[in-house]
């Protein structure tokens, strides 16, 4: 007859919020392979080995005096690690639990968390696995590794992270109404950015005209502002610094719109017919 209610505050909510996301960023970095270690093992061989099949590459095409004057290694690196930390981000994103997701029945679950969750796992990953590369190559290969501007070049890949979320939840909001279309619409535009993200050339010495087939890419101005904040001897002409940050600002909007509008349409019988 008579019922009490517990009033809980706005910090213990946050806290409480938080601390599923957590758990949910653990279960997310864990789906990869039942061993974390193993997982986390795997993502450093896939960068280490692109980097590897770049590095021998440039030697074979005699491409290396395109490059910018420094450490070699560390040139490639730039471009392998943010185009990593954008794709995987904008991956995992896009295929975070949906509102039928078996996870949402329970009640503290919701879109949000896991696409939080999908995004900070990815995070931890690439920071993890670009320590330890940047650690075996100082240690084994090269014992001076000049970065000019490290907190910038670290903010960098942070924009590049962003960026990757924000595309990603456009995808994500999308999937439900057509998830055969949108899911190979995904992989074209994470294909597409093994060339389209500039990772392989210096924008400065792009020609004119072929400067328009990848100044729309907010990555492409991300891995070149980086390069400038790396090297010493780089000063990037004709990318922004604020597009990739503009973009990612409005990317992030429309997603989460996006995705509140579909998460009200959204049914489990959408997919009956299919």
């Amino acid at each position: 007859m008579f019922s009490t209610r517990t009033r809980v505050s706005t910090l213990s909510l946050l806290f409480g919020q938080l601390e599923l996301v957590y758990h949910a960023s653990v279960r997310t970095i864990r789906k990869t392979h039942g061993n974390a270690i193993i997982g986390l093992v795997l993502n450093i061989m896939q960068t280490a080995m692109m980097i590897i099949v770049f590095y021998v590459m440039y030697g074979v095409l005699g491409l290396t005096s395109m490059r910018v004057r420094g450490d070699f290694v560390l040139y490639i690196m730039s471009g392998v690690f943010l185009y990593f930390t954008h794709v995987r981000a904008l991956g995992a994103v896009a295929a975070a639990d949906s509102a039928t997701s078996a996870m949402m029945k329970h009640a503290p679950m919701n879109p949000i968390v896991a696409i939080a969750a999908a995004a900070i796992g990815t995070l931890y990953i690439q920071i993890l696995s670009m320590a330890v590369v940047l650690g075996v190559y100082y240690v084994g290969f090269n014992h001076q590794i000049d970065i000019e501007y490290p907190v910038a070049a670290l903010g960098m890949i942070l924009v590049a992270w962003l960026s990757g979320v924000g595309i990603g939840l456009i995808f994500r909001a999308a999937k439900p109404w057509q998830p055969e279309i949108v899911g190979i619409a995904t992989t074209i535009f994470m294909r597409a950015n093994m060339v389209a993200s500039g990772k392989m050339f210096l924008a400065n010495s792009l020609p004119a005209k072929l400067r328009g087939y990848f100044s729309w890419n907010p990555l492409y101005h991300t891995i070149d502002q980086a390069r400038g904040f790396v090297f010493v001897n780089y000063s990037p002409h004709y990318t922004s610094l604020m597009y990739p940050i503009y973009v990612t600002i409005v990317c992030v909007m429309i997603g989460l719109i996006a995705e509140y509008y579909t998460g009200r349409h959204v049914s489990l019988s959408w997919g009956a017919g299919r």
